[in-house]
This record gives C-alpha cells, structure tokens and sequence, in this order.
C-alpha cells in the first residue's frame, strides 16, 4: 500500500517501497492500517510500541496535539513506523509520543535493518528538529538517523533517564532467596505486621473485559490513599492521565494482556500494581498502596509477590518503568536499560533556531554547575 505525505493512503497495489506519514486520526479509521501496526507488534520490546498506547495517548492526553505516523511501505504492508507528535506552532519539534505525557520510554517499529534506514531517511528529509526522549541505548534508530542526518543537519546522543529490570530465572519463583538475610528478615517482619490488621492475601489477576472497570477503580481508590494525592500524581486527580490509563489498559484488557494485582487485609484491597504482561515480561506501569498500613509495607509485600509470581508463569523479567530511583536501586534490582535521548537539528530556519534555544540551556547549566565547583 502505498501512503502519501499529506495524510492519503492510496491503494493496496504498491511499489517496491514508498515512504511518508498520515495522521493518526485518520490511521485508526482504517482496519488495515491498524492491522498493518498490529503485525508489526511482534518485533516491539516495549509496550509503548504498541498501536493501543499511541491510540490512547491521541484520544486523550494528546487529543490537541499534531500526531504523525512516519512510515515505510514495502511490496504489501508496512514495514517501519514511527509515531511523533508536536504542537501547533511553526517552531515546534517532533517528539517521541508518551515521553513528556507519561514519562516513559519508546522506540521505532521495524521488520529489517533495511526497513529502519528507510524510516531514519524519511525523518532526516524532513525539516523540523526532532526531540525524542529515552529511547533505549540499543535501539538500531540511533545508528541509522544519525547516519541518514549526515549532509543534513546535526544531531546529539545523550544520556537519558534509564528504566530499571529484574532478569528472572529458578531463583525468582522463590523470590525471597535472591535477598540476603537482613533483607529477608525484613519482610518477615512485614508480614508478621500485616498479619497483625488482619488476614492477609496477595493475587494477581486477568481480569475479562467486563470485570476491567471495578478492578480499575477499586485500583486507583488505593493509590488515593497514599502520599500521592497530596503530590498529584495519582492517576484519579488527573482526568487526562485517569482516561489515558483507562484505555489503556482496557485494550490490552481485550488483548488478555493487563495484570493488576492486590494485596488484601480481611478483604480490603491495601497495595495495587497495574501492568502490562508484553514480549514474555512484566511491565509495570502503576503501583500504590494505602498509608493507613504503612507499618507494614504492603507495597513491598506485593512486589515480592509479583516477582514470583511473574517468575513462575515463566517469564524473562520484570521491569519497572518510570525512573531509576533510588529505592529500586537499593533494595530491589540495579540492572536497568539505558537510555538516551536524541536531538537533531536539520539545516534552515528551524533547525537553526532549535539549536540556539538548546545551546542557550546548556550554556547556562554549563555556569551553574561551574558556580557550584567554585563556591565548593
């Protein structure tokens, strides 16, 4: 099939390869296209490759923004795809849809090394500056845009925030063997503790699609009942992030791909976990737990258990997205997947104006941090 840059998708009676973009709004009103991403689904390491997350993102937190599939056509289908997203204005770049909105990582969909320098050519013709934000340090986009900007403008590789992993083998079906023993002394106090508010249990479920928006709800009722209300980050005091997630994580409901876990004191839901179970690995997305049982670390109770549980069911590991911080580090895992973020700055106006506005950051951050040597 072939797409033409405006948007128009012509007829399934393709050349050998054409390459373009369409807007994601009129992408989603066609099965084939849809069906076109959906194949390509299998070559994805990341759950935030998949059409249902850029699909929920456009219908909600990003309904105002300009989404554009950058893709590659072979003989039938479509071989590369990119979804970016920028905003209304002359000046603007396009950056790596879900980044900015929900901070988490994202990457190119390709089925060869042919068809990824296809889709690199097609981003580095075009004139606007891209900004796309923790992309996997291995990902093959980075050596091929930075190949195909050559004659055409800069780029910048630099390190961005990395998502931390667990690798599951044998050990981790018993979990609390891979901790030394202060570790392990510390959740059987925990335990001891929960037990003492009630009768304790842990479960991870998947859900059917009608039973997805009680278990939804009952979820997000928990992450209310901790220190992130008060900070908003919870999912519920957001209505743009509470709607994204929710259909989200119904699609992959529908697809038999969303776990959300609890942990129950006499029944009551104390501790949540929302993930996404996606290429034979536990994503997880969304955790909370009520501070009324704080003393007892139901947050910590329920990772032991998913990561046994996600070890049992055969899985090659668990990965907790977002940040890299210092309490994973500490007491859970220090492996991670790096990250980076890549900046390219085409030659002409835009380009240009880009770099300057960047050059200006780092100039600035380059004196404060030369102030804070000299001041130490």
């Amino acid at each position: 099939m072939q797409f033409l840059a405006d948007g128009n998708a012509a007829t399934w009676e393709a050349p050998a390869q054409t390459c373009g973009a369409i807007a994601l709004a009129r992408f989603r009103e066609d099965n084939r296209l849809v069906q076109a991403w959906q194949s390509l689904e299998d070559s994805a390491f990341l759950p935030t490759q998949i059409f249902a997350f850029s699909l929920a993102l456009g219908c909600t937190l990003l309904s105002d923004a300009c989404i554009e599939v950058f893709h590659v056509t072979g003989a039938a289908t479509i071989t590369a795809l990119l979804p970016l997203c920028r905003d209304k204005t002359f000046f603007s770049r396009w950056r790596l849809i879900g980044a900015r909105e929900v901070f988490e990582p994202g990457d190119a969909l390709c089925e060869s090394p042919e068809s990824m320098r296809a889709l690199a050519q097609t981003l580095a013709r075009q004139s606007r500056p891209l900004d796309l934000d923790r992309v996997p340090a291995s990902s093959p986009l980075l050596p091929a845009l930075k190949a195909a900007m050559k004659g055409k403008g800069w780029v910048s590789i630099r390190p961005a925030v990395p998502f931390p992993t667990v690798t599951l083998d044998e050990c981790w079906k018993n979990p609390e063997s891979c901790f030394n023993s202060g570790r392990r002394s510390d959740f059987r106090r925990a335990a001891r503790r929960a037990a003492e508010f009630g009768v304790v249990s842990c479960e991870v479920l998947s859900p059917r699609p009608e039973e997805f928006d009680a278990l939804f709800y009952e979820a997000i009722g928990v992450e209310l009942c901790s220190w992130k209300r008060e900070a908003g980050t919870a999912i519920a005091v957001d209505r743009g992030k509470e709607a994204f997630f929710r259909d989200f994580f119904r699609t992959c409901c529908e697809r038999g791909q969303f776990r959300i876990a609890f942990m129950r004191i006499d029944g009551q839901a104390v501790a949540m976990q929302m993930a996404v179970e996606f290429s034979d690995r536990y994503w997880l997305f969304k955790i909370g737990y009520d501070e009324t049982f704080g003393k007892c670390s139901p947050g910590t109770l329920l990772m032991l258990h998913t990561l046994g549980w996600a070890a049992q069911q055969g899985l090659r590991a668990y990965e907790l997205l977002g940040d890299a911080e210092a309490w994973i580090a500490d007491f859970w895992t220090r492996e991670q997947h790096g990250c980076v973020r890549l900046r390219t700055y085409p030659f002409g106006l835009r380009g240009a104006v880009a770099f300057a506005v960047d050059a200006g950051v780092w100039l600035r951050q380059r004196l404060v941090r030369g102030q804070v040597r000299a001041v130490a």
